[in-house]
């Protein structure tokens, strides 16, 4: 066990929007150390949902990562000799790291040519309230329905 909590870093907001899960998002976007690269990937998918949509795409990814939040999550637990899958709460920090990590792996298996592409139509399908990222949620809340019953061994 480690001795204290380790302290949370703070994160700088992003140049255009002033906004620090913008950073947050990009952060994770980001393959080795790579940043303006990534900002530029994360810019350019903002630009392309606006063409789309015509509508904000900074107010359209915000609402597809809120559409992406999971509220229950199953994690394993030993009962006994055997493993149950127990519904848990999710934290609220859990929650935008799992949003943000499922958006960009399922947009990243996309089929589209660049990256920048394929972000922009996962964002737009999760703003819908479709496409995979999505399927993950609903799989998610569907898991810890289905082991609602093992609900009292959570510690």
């Amino acid at each position: 066990m480690r001795k204290s909590k380790p302290k949370k870093r703070i994160l700088l907001p992003d140049p255009k929007f002033n906004d620090t899960l913008v950073t947050r998002f990009v952060n994770s976007l980001m393959k080795s150390g790579k940043k303006s690269t990534a900002y530029r990937i994360f810019y350019d998918s903002l630009e392309a949902i606006e063409k789309k949509t015509s509508e904000n795409g900074l107010d359209t990814w915000k609402k597809a990562l809120t559409n992406l939040m999971p509220s229950v999550e199953v994690k394993s637990r030993r009962v006994g000799g055997s493993t149950f899958q127990i519904p848990t709460e999710v934290r609220p920090n859990r929650k935008i790291a799992l949003s943000i990590s499922w958006m960009l792996k399922y947009a990243s298996a996309r089929n589209e040519k660049s990256m920048s592409e394929k972000l922009a139509g996962e964002i737009i399908s999760a703003s819908k309230g479709e496409g995979a990222a999505i399927k993950k949620k609903d799989d998610t809340h569907r898991m810890a329905e289905a082991n609602k019953a093992f609900s009292h061994f959570r510690v």
